[in-house]
C-alpha cells in the first residue's frame, strides 16, 4: 500500500521470495518460508462502488483455485467447454467435480488427496471468507486492504500467500503446502497461472457488478456447505450449519430452529472443529 500512498495506480503486482513481516487478518501473523509464493496485488478501485470493494476477497479466492487447479493439471471435466486460456482454460475447467466420497469420516488426509488425485477431482477447498485448504489443512490465505488516498483516489490490495514447498509448523490449525501433499511445483509457475486467472476473474467481477458470477463460482469450491459451522464474533459464539453466502458475501448460518444469521467477519471453524468450539 505504500506504493500506492506514493502514488503507483496499478494494476501492478509485488512478489517477494521471503516475507519475513507477513501478517494475515486481525493481526495475526503469516510466515513465509522459501520456496513458497509471497505477492502482492495493488489494484485501482476509485472507478468501484465502496460497498463492492470488499467482493474483491472472493474474486482473489475464485482466481487462485483456478491458479492451482492448473498448476497440478486437473484433467478437464466433460462439460467444460474447450480450453482456449484464461476464462475456459481456468476458472470453469473443473468446476461441480466435488466428490463426497472421498471425504469419508475418518480417513487420512493423504489417503483423501490420492482419491480425489484418482478421479481428477480439485483437492481445494475455499474456506470463507479468506482461506483456501487442502484435506481440512490450510494451503493458502488471502488478506485485502483498502484506503482513501488525499483527492479522493481509492486502492486495494490483495495479498497472496501460498505454501507451494513448505509449511509453517507449531500453529493453533493443521496447516500443509503443496509438496506435502504429493503436488510438487515452482512458486515461479503458480503465480504465472494466477496472473492470468487474477484478470479472468475480474474481468467476469466487472467492478462488482458481476459478483453474482463470482459468488457461484466460489460457492462450487466452498469447504463445509451444509455442514456445521461455528463462527466467534468477540465474545459471542454463533453456531449452525453453513448454509450459502450472500449477494453480499457474508456466511450464512441457519440454527436448528430454521432462522438464518448473516456474518460480515468471524473466526470461523467448519465441520467437527464446530461442534467442538
Amino acid at each position: 500500500m505504500e506504493l500506492a500512498r506514493q502514488g503507483e495506480r496499478g494494476p501492478l503486482w509485488v512478489v517477494a521470495l521471503r516475507q519475513e513481516a507477513g501478517r494475515g487478518r486481525r493481526g495475526s501473523t503469516w510466515a513465509s518460508l522459501p520456496g513458497n509464493l509471497t505477492a502482492s496485488l495493488l489494484w485501482p478501485v476509485s472507478d468501484v462502488d465502496p460497498v463492492q470493494v470488499p467482493s474483491l476477497g472472493f474474486v482473489a479466492g475464485v482466481a487462485l483455485i483456478a491458479a492451482l487447479k492448473r498448476t497440478i493439471k486437473l484433467p478437464l471435466h466433460p462439460e467444460a467447454p474447450e480450453r482456449r486460456g484464461g476464462f475456459a482454460g481456468g476458472l470453469q475447467f473443473s468446476r461441480n467435480l466435488r466428490e463426497p466420497s472421498c471425504e469419508a469420516a475418518g480417513a487420512a488426509p493423504q489417503d483423501e488427496i490420492d482419491c480425489l488425485r484418482s478421479g481428477g477431482i480439485s483437492p481445494f477447498r475455499l474456506k470463507w471468507p479468506n482461506d483456501v485448504l487442502v484435506s481440512g489443512a490450510k494451503l493458502a490465505g488471502l488478506l485485502l486492504e483498502a484506503e482513501t488516498h488525499p483527492g479522493g483516489r481509492r486502492s486495494a490490495v490483495i495479498g497472496f500467500g501460498v505454501n507451494v514447498a513448505a509449511s509453517p509448523q507449531d500453529l493453533p490449525y493443521p496447516a500443509t503446502s503443496l509438496s506435502q501433499s504429493s503436488y510438487e511445483t515452482r512458486a515461479e509457475d503458480l503465480f504465472d497461472y494466477l496472473s492470468d486467472e487474477i484478470v479472468a476473474a475480474a474481468r467476469l467481477w466487472s467492478r462488482g457488478g458481476g459478483f453474482s458470477t463470482i459468488r457461484r463460482l466460489w460457492l462450487d469450491d466452498a469447504a463445509g456447505i451444509g455442514a456445521p459451522v461455528s463462527v466467534r464474533i468477540g465474545g459471542e459464539i454463533v453456531q449452525g450449519i453453513f448454509e450459502t453466502i450472500d449477494e453480499a458475501g457474508r456466511l450464512v448460518v441457519r440454527s436448528d430452529d430454521g432462522t438464518r444469521r448473516t456474518v460480515t467477519a468471524g473466526e470461523v471453524h467448519l465441520g467437527s472443529a464446530a461442534t467442538a468450539a
